[in-house]
């Protein structure tokens, strides 16, 4: 940025000798903020970027942890579905023990099939916030690249600008603002990006 400053200085001085310059001085200025604002834009729009990316994986791992518990509610139920079921094919001396217990263990496949749907429900949630997590990223890194585009064009209508003050001729300062003008729009339509 110094070196930038620097330049604009060296600018100026020429400008200061050449009066009918000083239009393309002031723009070369006016260009200067420009792509310094569209840069400092999108490397906040990255940024936002990198923590959305951080949210949609930190999502991502909780519903897998939450499939997994369901999982793992889901095995827990079939096992006690198959010890009840085999308790009551089992000869015993007690068959009121034994119905007792085939009861247990049915009452416990019961009770992890009731919390396997609250599982289920809350996985499909997590799922979903993941999804608008992704969009929302999507979004954002769609914006980022539009901030990026533009302060290139900002960049190129910098230095075409300033050929003018090298060569004298208006030709590069007229195409250094129609560039900057494409770099203008550009910027702008980050914030119309859906």
């Amino acid at each position: 940025m110094s070196d930038e400053l620097q330049e604009l200085h060296e600018h100026a001085e020429h400008a200061r000798e050449h009066p009918d310059l000083a239009p393309v001085s002031l723009t070369m200025a006016v260009l200067a903020v420009l792509v310094a604002t569209v840069s400092l834009l999108g490397h906040r729009t990255h940024t936002e970027e990198i923590i959305l990316k951080n949210e949609e994986v930190l999502l991502q791992n909780k519903v897998s942890d939450q499939w997994a518990y369901y999982q793992a509610k889901n095995i827990r139920r079939h096992n006690d579905e198959l010890f009840a079921d085999l308790s009551t094919l089992v000869a015993t001396k007690d068959a009121e023990a034994a119905t007792k217990l085939a009861a247990k263990y049915r009452s416990e496949a019961d009770r992890y099939k009731d919390e396997q749907k609250e599982l289920d429900a809350k996985a499909r949630e997590l799922e979903n916030e993941g999804k608008l997590t992704r969009q929302e990223g999507d979004h954002t890194r769609n914006k980022a690249d539009r901030f990026d585009l533009a302060e290139v064009f900002l960049e190129i209508a910098l230095v075409v600008t300033s050929i003018t003050l090298l060569s004298g001729r208006r030709i590069f300062w007229h195409l250094g603002m129609l560039t900057a003008v494409a770099g203008v729009l550009i910027a702008a339509s980050a914030w119309m990006v859906h």
